[in-house]
């Protein structure tokens, strides 16, 4: 019975030692990805950030656009606008594409 319980602390260290081993091999490979993923991180909370204030961005965008060139604002506003008409027919066409499916099934 003794000689069980040495044989199983034995392998017990030897185990607690690989482990340790494994740990810092791991550890030194995501050395090389930390710049990485922590630029991807700040990246993905900027996105969420102008996801949750767009108004403030926007607003900041165009003062910023603004106090650089005043002749573009207009330009870029111009251009926004026509955007935001074409996306507001297409969804129109489109949501009554669907009830005109809707319709078809019925």
């Amino acid at each position: 019975m003794n000689t069980n319980l040495v044989t199983l602390a034995k392998k017990r260290q030897h185990l607690v030692e690989k482990a340790q081993m494994q740990r810092m091999a791991v550890s030194d490979q995501f050395q090389a990805w930390h710049k990485p993923i922590s630029i991807l991180d700040y990246a993905i909370n900027m996105l969420r950030y102008i996801k949750q204030h767009p108004v403030l961005v926007a607003s900041g965008g165009s003062a910023l656009l603004s106090m650089l060139k005043p002749n573009a604002l207009s330009l870029w506003l111009q251009r926004g606008l026509l955007a935001w008409q074409i996306l507001s027919k297409f969804r129109k066409k489109q949501q009554n594409n669907i009830r005109q499916n809707n319709k078809q099934r019925i």
